[in-house]
């Protein structure tokens, strides 16, 4: 047995290339496709301006009744049919809703593909949303999102986005909405979200061997009859943090543990310092390997895992620190989290890290971009963001290429300890008087 003490160093960055796109316009939309020799699977995504973001005050979840309500049939077909003739083709419907984007995918094998965008396309122009299925659909989310909110994170999270867009309507309130938004969704409400967003062309998105497919017959099956401006996708919002820290507990009497939810506003996805930013949060907090873990799990045993991270749309973004400690560390732990982060925001990186966060990010984005799902994913992140089309091989670049002196930079510029928004989670009579020393201390009602 041979014992290795050294960790192995990352090896050299393999090429990589994106696929060659594909622009047609016709039928009153667009295709954008990726070409992708030999891959017999091909994905279609029609991408539709209709997010979470489009639901009106008190209807939060929306959208996402709407997307779970997409397989119960069409005015053609009922659910039954509708499930044989995706059968049929081979064909898998996958509905989803985002803060940027409402999404019809579809997977199919590539000679199958126009039969199975026109099923896509049925669904999204002409659903059945039958009173009685629409109902239960959202029952069925309510009844999920009680479950998921009687655990601890969901009320945290909620109080944070509260608390971080306080001044900006819907990005203040959950993505999916809580149990009382969704409770409050009625049929009309769905059928008048359809009516008002779902019926423009949008922009259609193709991974796969373009080999033998009709882009302009694809465009037919996903944008006919259809009116109205595609995409009319909002500017971002006006970046704002805090001069001083906040904090907020969500009380949780007799729980074991404290779930710490950590963050401040940070800008949207298209910042020109993505890169820098990413490379610099991964260093913190984005893998294993980060200071965040290392100190918080490895060296203080406070946590089984702690991560930090940006997460960033086309209007906004947020950096975030997310983890559950043990309660009678509740303090400590906030107090270490927030020195590593004021040492990053103030000292930077070394070479060391970043080497590893380089490696990291640029390998795991050659992985993730395999199949024509994620593909058809990286058009859709083109068309929100406004990205040029070259913009994936840049960025695998960009990762490799990144400099310390960069990454410091954008992580001076970007991590803001003083402003960050401190909310815990967890049994209010033990961790107050733990909390009292960061802050004015609110309690949330959520």
């Amino acid at each position: 047995m041979t014992l290795i003490t050294t960790r192995p160093a990352p090896g050299t960055a393999r090429p990589y290339a994106f696929p060659a796109i594909h622009r047609v316009t016709a039928h009153g939309g667009t295709v954008i496709a990726a070409h992708l020799p030999g891959q017999v699977l091909a994905t279609a995504v029609l991408l539709l301006d209709a997010s979470g973001a489009r639901e009106p005050e008190g209807r939060e979840g929306t959208a996402t009744v709407l997307a779970k309500s997409l397989e119960e049939g069409t005015k053609k077909r009922d659910s039954a049919a509708y499930a044989l003739a995706l059968e049929g083709l081979g064909a898998e419907l996958s509905p989803s809703v985002d803060w940027d984007a409402f999404r019809v995918g579809v997977s199919a094998p590539a000679p199958r593909l126009a039969g199975a965008v026109r099923l896509a396309a049925e669904a999204a122009r002409t659903p059945k949303l039958d009173p009685s299925d629409v109902a239960r659909v959202r029952d069925d989310e309510v009844t999920a999102l009680r479950m998921d909110w009687a655990q601890p994170g969901p009320r945290a999270d909620a109080a944070l986005r509260a608390d971080l867009f306080a001044a900006e309507g819907r990005y203040s309130r959950p993505l999916h909405g809580d149990p009382t938004s969704v409770a409050a969704v009625t049929v009309d409400d769905v059928l008048a979200f359809h009516q008002e967003w779902m019926l423009r062309p949008g922009v259609l998105l193709v991974a796969g061997d373009l080999d033998g497919l009709d882009l302009a017959e694809l465009a037919e099956a996903a944008f006919a009859d259809t009116t109205g401006q595609a995409l009319a996708l909002d500017a971002p919002l006006r970046l704002s943090v805090p001069a001083k820290p906040r904090v907020i507990l969500v009380d949780r009497p007799g729980s074991v543990q404290s779930t710490l939810r950590i963050g401040h506003r940070a800008p949207e996805r298209a910042t020109p310092d993505y890169v820098p930013m990413t490379l610099a949060a991964t260093v913190l907090g984005g893998a294993f390997t980060s200071r965040l873990n290392h100190l918080i799990r490895e060296v203080k045993g406070y946590t089984y895992g702690i991560r930090g991270s940006y997460a960033m749309t086309r209007r906004a973004g947020r950096f975030e620190v997310a983890a559950g400690v043990q309660t009678a560390v509740t303090g400590p732990a906030i107090l270490d989290t927030l020195g590593e982060i004021r040492r990053t925001q103030a000292e930077g990186v070394t070479e060391a890290e970043l080497e590893v966060a380089r490696s990291w990010r640029a390998g795991q984005l050659s992985v993730e971009m395999q199949t024509p799902g994620a593909i058809a994913g990286a058009l859709a992140s083109l068309v929100v963001h406004g990205l040029p089309d070259d913009y994936y091989e840049t960025l695998r670049r960009e990762y490799l290429e990144a400099t310390v002196e960069q990454v410091s930079a954008a992580a001076g510029r970007h991590l803001a300890v003083d402003g960050l928004t401190l909310v815990v989670e967890g049994d209010g009579e033990k961790i107050k008087a733990d909390l009292a020393e960061f802050g004015d201390l609110t309690e949330a009602t959520v």
